[in-house]
C-alpha cells in the first residue's frame, strides 16, 4: 500500500444467480434462499437477511459531553449504552430518520447535523446500511418518548467517560461502537 489517497481493494464479478426464493416477509424483515453461481461454476446455497436501511446518530453537547442511552434489549436480554438509531421510515431521509430518533429517544435536537462514514453491519448476510451522523450543539427540548418496546435511560457521559466505556469493552451495541469511534477519531484528527 502506497503513501497516496485511501482505496477500497479492487472489484470482484457478483456471482451469478441461478434461482431465489422467499422464505420468509413481515413489515419487520424479509429472508430470501438464493442459489448462487459461483466463479468455477458451481453452484452454493447463500440465505439473506432484509431488513431496510437505518440512520444513527452521535449526539453532543455544546461542551463536547455525549448523550448516551442505556436501553434493554430484548433478544440477548442485555441493557447497554447505546447512541440513538433507528429504521429509516418510507419517504424519509436519513437525517429525517435521525432527527425524528434523536428527538424521541432522548428529548434533544441537533444544532447540526454533520454525516460520518456509513457502515454494513452485517454484509455477510444483509445489504442493510446505516447512515452515520453527529449532531453538534444538541440541545434538550421535550421529554424523551420512547416507543412502548422501548425500555431506555438517558445520560450525558464526556469524551474521556466515553472512551474508558469503549476501551472497558462496555459499549457492545455494534451501531454504536463504530459511530463513536468514527466520532472521537475524526474529532480528535481535526483539533
Amino acid at each position: 500500500m502506497g503513501t497516496g489517497k485511501p482505496t477500497n481493494p479492487p472489484a470482484f464479478d457478483p456471482f451469478g444467480l441461478h434461482e431465489s426464493e422467499r422464505i420468509y416477509d413481515s413489515s419487520w424483515c424479509g429472508l430470501r434462499r438464493d442459489t448462487v453461481i459461483l466463479p468455477n461454476g458451481r453452484h452454493q446455497e447463500y440465505h439473506v437477511f432484509e431488513v431496510g436501511d437505518a440512520a444513527v446518530v452521535v449526539p453532543v453537547l455544546p461542551d463536547g459531553s455525549i448523550v448516551l442511552l442505556g436501553q434493554y434489549r430484548y433478544p440477548h436480554g442485555k441493557t447497554h449504552w447505546e447512541v440513538p438509531a433507528g429504521r429509516i421510515g418510507p419517504g424519509e431521509t436519513p437525517a429525517g430518520a435521525i432527527g425524528r430518533e434523536l428527538l424521541e429517544e432522548t428529548g434533544y435536537e441537533a444544532g447540526k447535523l454533520m454525516p460520518l462514514p456509513g457502515f454494513y453491519p452485517t454484509n455477510g448476510i444483509s445489504a442493510h446500511y446505516a447512515h452515520a451522523f453527529y449532531a453538534l450543539d444538541c440541545e434538550r427540548v421535550a421529554a424523551p418518548k420512547p416507543e412502548d418496546s422501548e425500555q431506555i435511560v438517558v445520560q450525558v457521559h464526556t469524551q474521556d467517560e466515553v472512551r474508558q466505556l469503549l476501551r472497558a469493552g462496555m459499549i457492545q451495541d455494534g451501531f454504536t461502537a463504530l459511530s463513536l469511534l468514527y466520532y472521537l477519531d475524526l474529532n480528535t484528527s481535526a483539533e
